[in-house]
């Protein structure tokens, strides 16, 4: 097997950073949605109260802004590692894809911010559009980590996914993948009603009179638990269906990293949502999501996927060379 050239090795390098500064980015945007600052810009977008540069008079305008700031440096993180990435690999190879993916879906991650910005759908806004919005972006933000998540994978060398003939391991899988976005987005309504009418006390039992949002707090916690029994059974059926060194371990991260993140949100209902526990429950969320794309990955990889190798004598970009296929389960 021939080594990555320099150029490769060094993207990816630059493609996890840009990973986790995205992860970052997204923690940040549940601040200011915790904090109720969504509006310290008014309904500007893209400026700042009618400014690029605003006079930054207010908390919830810096935390505001201080999030768009984040998010353009991001979107420009994304767009450089798509022209590097076709600069650094040949046709056909899974890393462009990703790339490709990726830009796609933050760009979409803007409009969808913009869209919330400019239909006030902010701070302490009530109105029931604001619940599609929410579930819209979050299921954009799974699908930008899921995204940059592979580009990672493939330009570390993991092989393309391939769905196609996979049998049962790619039905599981795909449950799996379907049922944590259901609980992700069931987990956003949760956080913003948490914001909209804050708890007093830890308690299930809801007013028939309270607003829907406050009655819908008790679907989040029982689909969790719910999805975490399924997640559990799904990594040791996908072990023994796919069996491999990268494939068993993930699927163990996978298992261990959603029992974490249901007892993050036990300690999230029991200190009545705090703004940091907030954080923590989500970033172990966006951990979960990362982890179940590692393993399908390393699951459902193609034997046939391609290899980069150095570009030939006074070519600059690298040629593709196929892969030998293995004689048993693909190596994960």
């Amino acid at each position: 097997m021939t080594a990555p050239s320099v150029w490769q090795r060094r993207f990816a390098r630059f493609s996890a950073g840009v990973l986790a500064w995205n992860v970052v980015v997204i923690l940040w945007g549940a601040f200011v949605r915790a904090t109720g600052s969504g509006a310290g810009c008014g309904d500007h977008w893209p400026r700042c109260d009618g400014e690029v540069i605003p006079r930054l008079a207010s908390t919830e305008q810096v935390i505001e802004f201080t999030h768009r700031m984040t998010s353009g440096l991001a979107l420009i993180a994304v767009v450089a590692m798509l022209a590097w990435a076709f600069r650094a690999f040949p046709k056909r190879h899974p890393v462009r894809l990703g790339a490709v993916l990726s830009t796609l879906l933050i760009l979409s991650e803007a409009l969808i911010g913009a869209g919330l910005v400019l239909l006030r759908y902010v701070a302490l806004d009530q109105r029931v559009g604001r619940v599609y919005w929410m579930a819209a972006h979050l299921v954009n933000t799974f699908l930008l980590l899921g995204a940059l998540t592979l580009t990672v994978w493939w330009a570390f060398g993991g092989r393309r996914i391939r769905v196609r003939g996979q049998g049962a391991a790619a039905v599981v899988l795909g449950v799996a993948v379907l049922a944590t976005i259901l609980v992700g987005i069931t987990g956003a309504v949760t956080a913003l009603g948490d914001t909209l009418f804050p708890k007093t006390e830890v308690s299930l039992a809801v007013a028939s009179t309270a607003h829907f949002l406050e009655r819908l707090r008790v679907v989040h916690p029982l689909l969790a638990i719910v999805t975490g029994i399924y997640i559990t059974l799904a990594g040791v059926l996908v072990r023994k269906l796919r069996p491999g060194a990268a494939t068993e371990r993930l699927s163990r991260v996978l298992v261990a990293l959603f029992f974490a993140q249901l007892a993050g949100g036990a300690v999230n209902v029991v200190l009545l949502a705090p703004v940091w526990m907030q954080l923590v429950h989500l970033l172990l969320a966006d951990a979960v999501w990362m982890a179940l794309i590692l393993t399908a990955a390393a699951a459902l990889a193609d034997e046939s996927s391609i290899e980069a190798v150095p570009p030939r004598a006074g070519s600059s970009e690298p040629r593709a060379v196929p892969r030998a296929a293995p004689a048993a389960h693909p190596a994960s």
